[in-house]
């Protein structure tokens, strides 16, 4: 009877144990061990044993995680009010400095990140902004990850997502983009028209050398107004043949 007590009491406590003993750990986890309130180390995926009632384990999640950063209001070095939202990316690299260095990295990395993204819209202006985007999200991700790297995270890509502009930015803009148009448009048709001159001066020049170029162009304006359907016939007629029949100016006048 004694024994059957004692077995009793050695499988109840195993019960009890072997939940607090045995930890899962799983492949995208890393599992920082704690024996007494100090840093034992670090243990990886699979079946992990720790001593219970003294060892306590707490997971770290090493995946990539994304954090998106709501829009930030913020006033722009040309003095453009705009709001702008980002997304971040980045993983615990050491899950050590992650656990011991900081309360709350995701926390902590959250608000680094809308301080960050305000300060660096400060800074800029709205062209840069919209025209070199690529530039001011390696400003971001440098910054960023640079203040991170103490609570071993890695942030590997920021990237601005929507840039919101007030209303009357939006119709100056336009407006402006409109006249950049209008613009081109006359700079062009002025460039075509200057060199449209430059070939009428030259062909000028040549039919002025040789007078048979002209009886050839009258006869090949002769040729297009006949490919068109219309009764009238536009003839051109030499003015030396008219001279003819034109009374003559006395020269002693």
């Amino acid at each position: 009877m004694d024994y059957l007590i004692i077995v009793g009491v050695v499988a109840a406590l195993l019960l009890i144990l072997l939940p607090a003993a045995i930890k899962i750990v799983y492949q995208y986890e890393a599992g920082v061990v704690f024996r007494l309130g100090r840093l034992e180390r670090t243990r990886g995926p699979g079946i992990r044993f720790i001593i219970p009632f003294l060892d306590r384990m707490r997971k770290i999640d090493t995946r990539v995680i994304t954090m998106d950063v709501p829009s930030q209001e913020a006033i722009t070095r040309d003095n453009v009010t705009l709001k702008v939202n980002a997304v971040v990316y980045f993983r615990v690299m050491h899950p050590e400095a992650a656990v011991v260095e900081v309360y709350d990295y995701q926390l902590a990395t959250y608000q680094i990140a809308q301080t960050t993204l305000r300060s660096v819209l400060g800074q800029s202006e709205l062209d840069d902004l919209l025209a070199h985007r690529e530039k001011i999200n390696q400003q971001l991700q440098q910054i960023i990850d640079e203040q991170t790297e103490p609570w071993g995270i890695k942030v590997s890509v920021v990237e601005v997502k929507d840039v919101e502009l007030p209303s009357t930015m939006q119709r100056a803009m336009a407006a402006q983009a409109e006249a950049e148009r209008e613009r081109r448009a006359k700079i062009i048709h002025a460039e075509g028209e200057l060199q449209a001159s430059e070939k009428l001066a030259e062909a000028g020049a040549i039919i002025g050398k040789e007078p048979t170029t002209l009886q050839l162009r009258y006869l090949q304006t002769l040729t297009e107004i006949a490919t068109e359907k219309t009764q009238t016939l536009v003839f051109p007629l030499p003015l030396d043949l008219l001279s003819a029949f034109m009374p003559k100016k006395d020269k002693t006048e």
